[in-house]
C-alpha cells in the first residue's frame, strides 16, 4: 500500500511540474493562434505522462525493460495527439476567421450571413446571437432613418408654418405702421388670430419635446371615460357645427381608469379636431369607448375616406401629415405624435387602422385598480 502511495506521489509531482511549465508556456503565447495553444495542451498532457514515468522509474519501481515501454507507449500518443491538437485547432480557427468575416460585413452596414460550415457548439451559438443582433441593429438603423426623416419633414413644414404667418405679421403690421390698412380692426383681429395660432404651434413643440425628454409629468386622478369623452364632445361642438359635421358618442362605456384628466382630454381633443377636419361637410365623426378585459379602448371613427396602406405605420411618427384628397393638412404634423407620447407615458398605446368610409383611431389604456 505505501508503495502504491510514493508511486501515486511521484507521478503527482511529475504531473505538477509538466503543468507548471505549461501554464508559463500559456501565459507567455495568450496571445498567439488557437492552434498553438491547443498543441501546447496536448504536448502539457504527454509531458505530464513522461515525467511521471520516469520520477516512478528514478525511485526503481520500474524496470529499465518497463520504462522502455513506457517510454515508446508515451511517444507514440504524443506522435497521435500533437497532430490531431494541430488538426483540431486549425478547424477551430478557420470556422473563428469564417465568424469574424460575417461579423465584420454586418458591422460595416450589411446583414449577417451564417457561416454554411459546421462548427463547435460554442461558436453555433455566438452565430446565433450575432444573427439576432443583426437583425436588431438593422432594425435600429431602419428607425433611425425614419427618425432622421421625420425630423426632416418637421424642420421644413415647421419653417413653413412659421414663415408664412410671420409674413402676413409684418406685411399687415407694415400696412397700419404706414397707415395704408383699409380696415385697422380687421388687420388687428387678423394679427391676433395670427398670434394665436404661433403660440399653438409653440405649444405643441414644447409640449413634444417634454415628451421626448421624458419630463412629462402626469398629475393621475381616478375619472370615467364617459366624463373625458363628454368633456371632448362638448370641446369640438363647436368646430363641428362649424364645419356642418355630426358629433356622435352613444357607445361610451362608464369604466374608470387613472389619467391626467388635462393630457388626455388633449389627447381626445386632438383626435377629435383632426377627425373633424378631415371629414367632409355632413359627414359624421363617432366616439366610443367599450371595455376589454383590463383595458379601457376610446376610439375616434371619420369619414376622411381612409389612410393609405404605406402610410399607416407613420401616422404617430413627428412631422408626419399625409395628403388627403379633400382637405389640406394643417398643423405642423405634431398633434398624432403628441396624442402617442401623453398615450405611452399613461402606458397605453396608440394605434390607427383603416374602415369603411374613413379610418378609426384607438387608444387603448388600462382600467382603474379597484377600490
Amino acid at each position: 500500500m505505501l508503495d502504491i502511495l510514493v508511486i501515486a506521489l511521484l507521478a503527482f509531482l511529475g504531473a505538477a511540474v509538466a503543468g507548471l511549465l505549461g501554464a508559463l508556456a500559456l501565459r507567455l503565447l495568450r496571445r498567439r493562434s488557437l492552434v498553438v495553444v491547443l498543441t501546447v495542451v496536448a504536448a502539457v498532457a504527454v509531458l505530464a505522462m513522461l515525467l511521471g514515468t520516469l520520477a516512478v522509474a528514478w525511485e526503481m519501481f520500474l524496470s529499465r525493460h518497463d520504462l522502455n515501454v513506457v517510454v515508446i507507449v508515451v511517444a507514440m500518443a504524443a506522435a497521435v495527439s500533437l497532430p490531431t491538437a494541430l488538426l483540431l485547432g486549425r478547424w477551430v480557427v478557420a470556422r473563428s476567421v469564417a465568424l469574424t468575416e460575417a461579423a465584420r460585413s454586418f458591422g460595416e452596414g450589411g446583414t449577417f450571413p451564417v457561416p454554411a460550415q459546421a462548427a463547435t457548439a460554442e461558436l453555433t451559438a455566438l452565430s446565433a446571437e450575432l444573427e439576432a443582433s443583426s437583425a436588431r441593429l438593422a432594425e435600429s438603423r431602419n428607425r433611425e432613418r425614419a427618425l432622421e426623416h421625420s425630423r426632416r419633414e418637421l424642420v421644413a413644414w415647421i419653417s413653413h408654418d412659421l414663415r408664412t404667418p410671420l409674413a402676413g405679421l409684418r406685411a399687415m403690421s407694415e400696412a397700419l405702421e404706414d397707415g395704408v390698412a383699409a380696415d385697422p380692426e380687421r388687420y388687428l383681429r387678423q394679427i391676433r388670430a395670427e398670434v394665436e395660432h404661433l403660440d399653438t404651434l409653440v405649444g405643441d413643440l414644447f409640449e413634444l419635446s417634454r415628451i421626448h425628454a421624458g419630463a412629462l409629468a402626469l398629475s393621475l386622478a381616478r375619472v370615467s371615460v364617459y366624463d373625458l369623452v363628454a368633456d371632448a364632445l362638448a370641446g369640438a361642438d363647436a368646430l363641428a357645427e362649424e364645419r356642418c359635421v355630426r358629433l356622435v358618442g352613444a357607445e361610451v362605456d362608464h369604466a374608470p381608469v387613472e389619467v391626467d384628466g388635462k393630457e388626455m382630454s388633449r389627447v381626445l381633443g386632438n383626435l377629435l379636431v383632426n377627425a373633424i377636419r378631415r371629414t367632409p361637410a355632413d359627414g359624421t365623426v363617432a366616439v366610443a369607448a367599450r371595455r376589454t378585459g383590463g383595458d379601457v379602448v376610446l376610439s375616434v371613427t371619420d369619414g376622411c375616406g381612409g389612410i393609405p396602406e404605406e402610410d399607416l405605420p407613420r401616422v404617430f411618427d413627428t412631422g408626419w401629415r399625409g395628403n388627403h384628397a379633400r382637405t389640406p393638412p394643417t398643423g405642423a404634423g405634431l398633434g398624432l405624435a403628441i396624442v402617442a407620447g401623453i398615450v405611452e407615458a399613461h402606458q397605453g398605446r396608440a394605434a390607427v387602422r383603416n374602415v369603411e368610409g374613413g379610418c378609426c383611431f384607438e387608444v387603448t389604456l388600462p382600467v382603474a385598480p379597484a377600490r
